[in-house]
């Protein structure tokens, strides 16, 4: 049962905390991205990249002149890798039932 709430906040967790600051503060998502279809995107297929991505736009010092530098950049691969422990984590944990149907 513990397993089944994880993996429920690691898929829906980011999506909603990025449709808070989309509905109640739309200009900090805005100031990191500019394009609608592009949060569109990030929302639907990588959430935590897009919000790894602003969150590093707003914290690290000189990104919204220079862009991202090293810790930026950190920053963003681990919400990638975030995003694909989400999506792939149960592939290793279930490699055996696979074997079974064969």
């Amino acid at each position: 049962m513990p397993c089944c709430i994880i993996a429920m906040l690691l898929l829906f967790g980011p999506r909603l905390i990025l449709f808070g600051i989309w509905l109640f503060n739309n200009a900090y998502m805005s100031a990191a991205v500019n394009s609608f279809l592009w949060q569109c995107l990030g929302f639907i297929f990588l959430p935590w990249t897009l919000l790894a991505y602003i969150f590093a736009w707003h914290t690290v010092p000189g990104a919204a002149f220079m862009g991202l530098d090293s810790a930026g950049v950190l920053i963003v691969v681990i919400g990638f890798a975030l995003d694909m422990f989400s999506y792939f984590g149960g592939g290793y944990g279930n490699r055996d039932r696979i074997r079974g149907y064969m």
